[in-house]
């Protein structure tokens, strides 16, 4: 894996939300004021999700006091703390830009009959569960003798591998190549007499 590869494995999220467009989602973003940080709620119709990887965005729209409002979030980023599922819309296209030009409840997708609402998530990278620490791991280096480490024996099962191949002389196949050979040229002959009846 080369340098950038592993640099953004590690800038990913473990889990990442399921994002289809025509959705209708709550956004809870993390934000800074001074000292102080808040979470603030972003709630509104997915129009488009583009990219892949750590550059994956995903766009909101909302209209606010008759104001189209449109904001693009990174899905790894770390300011958002999570994507709620509201509303399961209906969309049969990629991106919904058509949104933009329309007004009051004409600017809402379609909602999904009898779809479940459940937040399901997609695994990205596993989580490393960290094993408990023994009290010998504990103790400082130089207090510990240095011993060679302990050699794990493990049964291996052979298996016996069996020959399919008959081993013949060399003087035997030479003969039944031979042999195939003189057919062939009795056919070709038989084949030249034929065509010329």
């Amino acid at each position: 894996m080369d340098i950038i590869k592993s640099i953004e494995h590690e800038q990913l999220k473990n889990k990442i939300p399921e994002l289809k467009v025509g959705n209708t989602v709550k956004v809870h973003v993390r934000i800074k004021e001074g000292n102080k940080e808040r979470i603030q709620v972003f709630e509104g119709i997915i129009i488009k999700v583009q990219g892949g990887g750590l550059n994956q965005t995903f766009t909101v729209r909302k209209t606010s006091y008759g104001v189209g409002v449109e904001k693009t979030f990174l899905v790894h980023s770390p300011l958002v703390e999570k994507v709620e599922l509201v509303r399961v819309g209906k969309a049969r296209r990629a991106k919904l830009y058509y949104l933009r030009d329309r007004v009051g409840k004409a600017a809402k997708t379609k909602e999904q009959v009898g779809a479940r609402i459940e937040n399901k998530e997609i695994v990205v990278k596993e989580d490393l569960a960290e094993e408990p620490i023994s009290e010998e791991e504990k103790t400082p280096v130089e207090a510990v003798p240095e011993e060679a480490p302990a050699i794990k024996e493990e049964n291996v099962e052979v298996q016996e591998v069996v020959d399919t191949v008959k081993e013949e002389p060399v003087e035997v196949v030479k003969e039944q190549e031979e042999v195939k050979e003189e057919v062939k040229q009795e056919e070709k002959e038989d084949a030249k007499k034929e065509s010329k009846e």
